[in-house]
């Protein structure tokens, strides 16, 4: 009997008429599997990033064996391999996970001072009209310093994703110009997506970046993209289907989202 694919959709609605330009129609987040199932190594999935490019031109992920970072702008996708190479994903290429919105800012603001990352997360936070709807962050410009990973490709039988972060390559990067790229996300989502701030870099010259851990900004345009609105597809693959997701694990996903092996 063959297996059929799955999408779950989320819509909040916002009664408050403060909110109303929040999550604008067409403002959808496009997923395709969860962090769940990255966590418990289902690493192999079924959807090409030309079939990920119908759903948004804006986002972040992996490639399928958890082949290193995948930061999306502007259309492009870009992986960043372990070995800190940048590469420019081709439309057969396949994802296990990934996020992406058709990127239109609701709200632009520059920034003069620096601030380090923790500091600059909670300078969004003030800027955004609640907590419990979806946006996708932009951040452009100058970084005094940012600090990223990826992970190096994996071999089946695929191992959990708090031991294949253990391997990570860490880049260390300085007075460079470049995007982060990424998603703030509510607590409620934490075993779909990462909850919170989930972002991902890539350098001017597109020659560097990976997963931040660590930033230091210093002249900055941010630009937030409101949404209210979540479609995930779910994968058609064995590995999925037979997975224990029954188990949670937010806090074994935040560990690894801040680069604690």
């Amino acid at each position: 009997m063959p297996v059929l694919k799955y999408s779950i959709v989320i819509t909040l609605a916002l009664v408050c008429t403060s909110l109303a330009r929040a999550g604008d129609e067409g403002d959808t987040i496009f997923q395709t599997s969860t962090i769940d199932a990255l966590m418990k190594g289902i690493y192999d999935g079924d959807f090409t990033f030309g079939e990920l490019k119908k759903h948004g031109d804006f986002g972040l992920g992996t490639l399928n064996d958890l082949d290193g970072e995948m930061i999306g702008l502007d259309g492009v996708f870009y992986q960043v391999r372990s070995d800190g190479e940048v590469f420019v994903v081709p439309d057969t290429a396949m994802t296990p996970f990934a996020a992406v919105t058709f990127f239109e800012p609701d709200k632009s603001v520059t920034l003069t001072k620096p601030l380090g990352c923790r500091e600059l997360e909670s300078f969004i936070e003030t800027l955004l009209p609640s907590k419990n709807i979806f946006y996708a962050i932009r951040v452009e410009g100058s970084f005094d310093k940012v600090k990223t990973r990826s992970v190096p490709k994996q071999k089946k039988p695929f191992p959990p994703l708090t031991e294949a972060v253990k391997h990570q390559s860490y880049f260390e990067l300085e007075d460079v110009r470049g995007t982060m790229a990424g998603f703030r996300l509510p607590e409620y989502m934490k075993d779909i997506n990462a909850a919170g701030f989930h972002l991902h870099f890539i350098a001017e010259d597109r020659e560097s970046g990976g997963h931040v851990l660590d930033c230091a900004v210093r002249d900055v345009k941010i630009e937030i993209d409101y949404s209210r609105e979540l479609d995930v597809s779910l994968p058609e693959t064995s590995e999925f289907y037979n997975a224990d997701l029954n188990t949670t694990g937010g806090g074994e996903v935040n560990d690894v989202e801040n680069g604690k092996k």
